[in-house]
């Protein structure tokens, strides 16, 4: 007899692997010419599957986003971790970071996830909210912490932390997204690190102690 709590399991992995598919045929066809069918195929499942888990369209929709959102927070959150320890060298430390989050902000799902934020925005007005708050503000208070420490320890002059953290991303974020044409371009191994170089040798001429 099987356990209720391998059954939970089963549920929670079956609920996992739809989200996955959705999220990869949201990204190949777009809200509207996606359909649950291709969902159900491409996660293994049958049609009525989908449903037990998540209601109809758009119910999948907002769940696939947010898990995606997550996903991505995970990814960012590992990165900024390499700032507990940063060791004798801060501004290589900080080039490093700088050049992991750019490579996580230029990898298929970041970029797919913007895109289907964006492009539905009209449909879901909400969701940009949704997405901002489970990425790009819940890194920037990890950020915030780390610059935070960094400050108290003598590393970095004393700082408003949510501030320099913004800035550093922003330095970060906007030179990428000129240079990828908003998502339509990859960049170069090469560029992104110098993107993280320049945002970090400017970012130290204002916070470095």
């Amino acid at each position: 007899m099987t356990s209720p709590t391998r059954l939970a399991r089963g549920r929670i992995d079956k609920r996992q692997a739809i989200l996955d598919a959705a999220f990869t045929v949201f990204a190949r066809r777009g809200y509207t010419q996606a359909c649950v069918k291709e969902i159900a195929d491409e996660a293994g499942v049958a049609k009525p599957t989908v449903y037990n888990h998540l209601s109809d369209k758009e119910s999948l929709f907002r769940h696939t986003l947010e898990a995606a959102a997550d996903a991505v927070l995970a990814e960012n959150l590992a990165v900024v971790e390499r700032l507990r320890d940063p060791g004798d060298d801060l501004r290589a430390a900080l080039a490093d970071v700088g050049n992991r989050l750019l490579k996580v902000c230029c990898g298929d799902r970041s970029r797919a996830l913007r895109w289907l934020t964006y492009s539905q925005v009209g449909g879901f007005p909400d969701l940009v909210e949704t997405v901002q708050s489970r990425t790009s503000d819940r890194l920037a208070e990890a950020l915030a912490d780390r610059l935070a420490r960094l400050s108290l320890a003598g590393r970095l002059r004393p700082c408003d932390p949510a501030q320099a953290a913004e800035q550093f991303l922003a330095l970060l974020v906007g030179p990428l997204e000129a240079r990828t044409r908003l998502g339509t371009r990859k960049v170069p191994a090469a560029e992104t690190r110098a993107v993280a170089q320049a945002a970090v040798d400017t970012f130290l001429r204002a916070y470095a102690a």
